[in-house]
Parts: structure tokens; C-alpha cells; sequence
């Protein structure tokens, strides 16, 4: 598997208030000091992820998990892990500085940005020179869309007309929209069907959770939209790996979903399909 969107929680991240709701999911009562990237790791090879997109955090207060943080991680774990930047959109000339270090100098593979972070969605006229690095460096640009669990208000993940606009604006840039859209999640369909650039990634939900419309897409004519995706450690992949089969997805939905979509969105090495014996 390909996990398109995790991880690794930092105590400044943890221990912000908006993510007590995290937390009580977790069944925490409180942030732990450190979280080992050990753990981490373990989860993703538990459950036989060989690809893991790890996210940075930037938001009005600064970096929550700095991209230098994901880089050292990445480091340690070169095969395992690839980095998704964040930066800081009321510097709109400075993040693209650093979205093009993250690019050029520590390889990482996509740009992410949570507009309920920031309140702002993605029509926003800061977002728009990234939009067009992302185009010019060949990465896509990944959001969250949907309603929010942290406490944070939900209008900025909706999809029409926020992120449709985007979609129209910037033909060539590859979109992945993360945590499903719910409870706009026909809106989210409607743009992946119709925007030949625009993607959907499950993390955040479990397969037994995913609506049965998504599963329909799966299978169908979006059997080439959407990517598996975690949100680790809010959910762990061996948790969804036990759930998979029972989605009841064919042999080639199966596969693209849990890792060849993401491979071609993160240009990522695809796994080399079995002969037939």
C-alpha cells in the first residue's frame, strides 16, 4: 500500500487545543512528551504500507511540524517515508521560496495546505502563486476538503465553488483532496469526475466508514481517482488493512486504489504487477 496522507505527530502539534478532539479519539487525556518515530514506522510496515506520504504542518501560528522536522524524519527512512510541504500563505512570495527548497533541495513530492488551518479556502487569492509552482515544479497541491474534526470552522474545506474554482483556473494543476469531502462528498465526486487533474484520498476514515457512494466510485468510473490514505495516527493502517476486503473491489480497483493511484499523483516508483503464473 501507498499511505497518501500521515504523520508524524510532534508534542507542538499534539498539545494545541483545537486537537483535543484528536486526542479523546486517540483515548488520551493528554498530549504524550514524545511520540518515536519508531511507533510510526511500526504502524506503517504492520500493516505493509511500503510508501508513506508524510505531512508538514504550517499554520497563522507557525509551524506546527517544520519541514526540516519531516526531512530529518525522511532521513531516517528513506524508502519508507516522502515528504508533503507546508508553508505559510501570508507570506505568499516566501512560501514559494520554501515550497521550491522543499522541492529541489529535500526531494519532497507534493504541497499541502488545510484551509480551515488558516480559514481561508482555496479560491483565496494567496494560495495563487503556489498554485502555479506546484504546475511549474510538477507536484500536485493537496487540501483537506470536508467538514472539520479539530475545532475549526468546516465552510473553508467545502468543494463548489471553492476548490472548483481552483480546478477551473488551474487546468494543469493535480489536485488531491484528503478526508473524503463528507458532508459534500457528491460535490467532491462530481469535481474528481469531472476535472481530469483532481483526486480523492480516504485518510481520515476507515474503510468500513467510507460512504457507500465513494465505494461505488471505487469501483466504477473513479477506479482511477482515489488514493487510500490514513491520517495516521488518528487511524492506523492495519486497521484499515483488515477492512479492505470486505469494500468487495476487483483485482485492478483493488490495486489502484490502494497503491497505483497514488503512485502516479506523488510520481512514486509504482510495484512491479505480479506475472501470471
Amino acid at each position: 500500500m501507498i499511505d497518501a496522507w500521515m504523520q508524524h505527530m510532534t508534542p507542538a502539534l499534539l498539545g494545541h487545543p483545537m486537537f483535543a478532539p484528536l486526542l479523546r479519539w486517540m483515548g488520551l487525556d493528554g498530549p504524550p512528551p514524545e511520540l518515536p518515530l519508531a511507533l510510526t514506522v511500526g504502524a506503517m510496515q504492520a500493516a505493509g504500507v511500503r510508501k508513506a506520504v508524510m505531512t508538514a504542518w504550517w499554520g497563522p501560528q507557525g509551524p506546527l511540524i517544520s519541514n526540516d522536522e519531516v526531512a530529518g524524519f525522511i532521513d531516517q527512512h528513506p524508502d519508507l517515508f516522502v515528504g508533503a510541504a507546508a508553508v505559510d500563505l501570508r507570506r505568499p512570495m516566501e512560501a514559494v521560496r520554501e515550497l521550491r527548497r522543499c522541492v529541489d533541495q529535500l526531494g519532497f513530492k507534493a504541497l499541502r495546505v488545510l484551509p480551515w488551518l488558516w480559514e481561508l479556502p482555496p479560491d483565496d487569492r494567496r494560495y495563487y502563486p503556489l498554485y502555479a509552482a506546484c504546475v511549474d515544479l510538477q507536484i500536485p497541491f493537496c487540501l483537506q476538503v470536508g467538514h472539520t474534526g479539530p475545532l475549526a470552522p468546516s465552510e473553508p474545506g467545502r468543494p463548489i465553488p471553492y476548490l472548483e474554482r481552483v480546478a477551473l483556473d488551474f487546468p494543469e494543476l493535480v489536485i488531491g483532496g484528503g478526508h473524503i469531502g463528507c458532508p459534500w462528498l457528491d460535490e467532491m465526486i462530481f469535481l474528481a469526475t469531472r476535472h481530469p487533474n483532481v483526486y480523492i484520498d480516504t485518510s481520515a476514515y476507515v474503510p468500513r466508514r467510507y460512504p457507500a457512494a465513494l465505494v461505488d466510485f471505487i469501483k466504477g468510473r473513479g477506479r482511477r481517482k482515489v488514493l487510500f490514505g490514513t491520517n495516521f495516527p488518528m487511524i492506523a493502517p492495519a486497521q484499515c488493512a483488515a477492512q479492505i476486503d470486505a469494500l468487495g473491489l476487483d483485482d485492478e480497483a483493488r490495486r489502484l486504489f490502494l497503491e497505483g493511484n497514488a503512485a502516479r499523483v506523488f510520481n512514486l516508483d509504482p510495484q512491479p504487477t505480479p506475472e501470471p503464473s
